[in-house]
């Protein structure tokens, strides 16, 4: 016989998991030295940029900029929120405290939000003031941080929707089989 099912007390680990990934991926955006945007004589990153040729590179600081300040500040933070989430979810769903599931979505909203403003400010601003001629490519580790945000938004809407399935969540209700 096939039966079916969701195991919500088995599958309720996948979420602090997902968030553990995500701030993997945020930690490697925030701490690559030469990714987030190549040319063939420009490289930079969220702290430094590269000018230049292969043995002979110009290091030159972003952090002179007020906008490289404040994408690394936001990306920061939001490393921040995602971390307490992370470490809130532990909480949550050891203890059955269904009420801190939605704080945690909330709080990973918040996050999302400060890490989609980084993301968009940072390639408007190099664009806008650092590119000179060219073609540029934003590279991976700027994709992680796009990586780390997308996980961030679905992991926000599991946590807003998980109050709603207490009972089967922390199994105290009897599971459904679909036999076949």
């Amino acid at each position: 016989m096939f039966k079916c099912g969701l195991a919500f007390p088995r599958c309720r680990w996948i979420l602090p998991l997902l968030l553990l990934l995500a701030i993997i991926f945020d930690i490697i955006a925030l701490a690559a030295s030469s990714g987030w945007v190549n040319s063939r004589y420009h490289y930079a990153s969220l702290w430094n940029q590269y000018r230049g040729r292969d043995p002979n590179w110009e290091e030159d600081s972003l952090m002179k900029f007020g906008w490289a300040k404040a994408t690394a500040a936001l990306l920061i933070i939001g490393c921040i929120l995602l971390i307490i989430c992370f470490i809130l979810s532990f909480l949550a769903l050891c203890k059955e405290q269904v009420g801190l599931l939605r704080v945690i979505g909330v709080i990973l909203f918040v996050a999302v939000l400060f890490q989609v403003i980084a993301l968009i400010i940072y390639p408007v601003k190099f664009t806008e003031i650092l590119i000179q001629n060219g073609d540029y490519e934003y590279s991976w580790s700027y994709g992680f941080g796009w990586g780390a945000t997308i996980l961030m938004i679905g992991c926000g809407v599991f946590f807003c929707c998980l109050p709603k399935y207490e009972d089967e969540l922390y199994g105290q209700a009897k599971p459904i089989y679909i036999y076949g």
